[in-house]
């Protein structure tokens, strides 16, 4: 898989989901939407920018954002829908919130590159299984959920990082929109 930079996300449309299409195709559409939405939201920014943090004493920034929706696409369709034992890529059991707090030595490439790589591993993940279909693993929370919830959950993640990115966004150069 190439590596991207952010200059080169701007290159990278949107497509927006069709408005009669079938439950599935919907469900992939909107994930699919928002999952651009927040590679959107990082175009064309520094490293300095990519890190910049929200508002102190919040440290969540938009490469943060993109190493936890790594984390968060890994955990649903691989570790609860597929039932694979797939580590945390940057969190730990003592540090949940290591995604979000990057280091000097985190860089946007290896971060968007995990990302996508996930995210390619989430749709072979659900290729093939029916939205009823129970996941092979189950939730640290003990529970099973089926590939619909974990599609519905997937575009409320990121409908909410979003909102966070805009917010962001729109701190660091003033750029707003959807």
């Amino acid at each position: 898989m190439p590596v991207m930079t952010a200059e080169r996300i701007e290159s990278t449309p949107r497509v927006e989901p069709g408005t009669l299409t079938g439950e599935r195709a919907a469900l992939e559409e909107w994930l699919d939407y928002h999952r651009a939405t927040l590679a959107t939201k990082c175009a064309g920014l520094d490293d300095a920018q990519l890190r910049t943090a929200s508002a102190p004493p919040s440290d969540l920034n938009l490469l943060g954002l993109v190493r936890h929706m790594a984390e968060v696409e890994r955990g649903w369709f691989r570790r609860v829908l597929a039932g694979e034992d797939a580590p945390w890529i940057y969190s730990t059991e003592e540090n949940r919130d290591r995604d979000i707090q990057v280091s000097d030595e985190d860089t946007w490439e290896e971060a968007y590159a995990t990302w996508q790589g996930e995210i390619a591993r989430a749709r072979e993940a659900a290729a093939g299984r029916g939205l009823d279909e129970l996941g092979a693993g189950k939730h640290r929370s003990g529970e099973t959920f089926n590939l619909r919830w974990i599609y519905l959950h997937m575009i409320e993640e990121y409908a909410r990082h979003n909102g966070h990115a805009d917010l962001i966004r729109e701190r660091i150069d003033g750029a707003t929109g959807d």
